[in-house]
């Protein structure tokens, strides 16, 4: 019933799908972008029906209280306290441990304004549980939503950033003046310690020289 509605929704919208749900992977993590307006979340869950995926995604715990609370639930909501001690990737971590089947959507711009950065919780999430990121994206430019690679998360943080720039140039939001582009601030903190090394090891050779001599 809900793929039914869904259908219809999207063909109201003028929106389509062009992918399926990967075959051989129960659990991983969606990065869901551009994400530049609020219409994307009611799209998103419109295409997640369309492909059969069960779609999960975080909230405040304080957000699942009634009267709204069950809602929210039932179309895939974790709470997520984050006034309890264990931090915010263990917390999700565990709803993985815990679950068969999990796809956990996060957007990682983090707001629908323009941002310098992209958050990292995608990536640390996906380590902490040990399942893939899929690139999920609603490309307004197309008009076309769904899922595209899967990136090994064990890999390096700027490996896989490098695979997700690549695939998500040319896809816009639809406010696309708001869109942050794919970059993490610890890729700039490393490329920044990187330049920094040789100027501290000159420092410390030159020392060494002024000691001994």
């Amino acid at each position: 019933m809900l793929k039914f509605f869904a259908k219809i929704y999207l063909k109201l919208v003028g929106w389509s799908v062009d992918s399926e749900l990967p075959e051989g992977v129960d659990k991983f993590v969606i990065i869901a972008a551009p994400h530049t307006s609020n219409w994307d979340f009611p799209i998103t869950l419109a295409v997640a029906a369309m492909i059969d995926m069960k779609f999960f995604f975080v909230g405040k715990h304080t957000m699942f209280r009634p009267p709204v609370g069950g809602l929210f639930k039932k179309l895939g909501g974790i709470p997520v306290d984050r006034s309890k001690s264990r931090n915010f990737v263990d917390q999700i971590a565990d709803a993985f441990a815990q679950a068969d089947r999990m796809a956990l959507g996060i957007a990682p711009e983090g707001t629908r304004s323009k941002r310098k950065y992209w958050k990292s919780g995608f990536y640390y999430i996906a380590r902490a549980a040990d399942v893939p990121i899929v690139l999920g994206y609603l490309d307004y430019k197309t008009r076309r939503g769904g899922l595209g690679p899967i990136i090994d998360s064990s890999q390096p943080v700027e490996v896989v950033m490098e695979q997700v720039r690549e695939f998500y140039a040319g896809k816009e939001g639809r406010n696309h003046d708001q869109y942050t582009p794919p970059r993490l601030r610890v890729e700039d903190e490393a490329a920044e310690d990187a330049a920094e090394a040789p100027k501290a090891a000159a420092a410390k050779a030159e020392q060494s020289i002024e000691e001994t001599a």
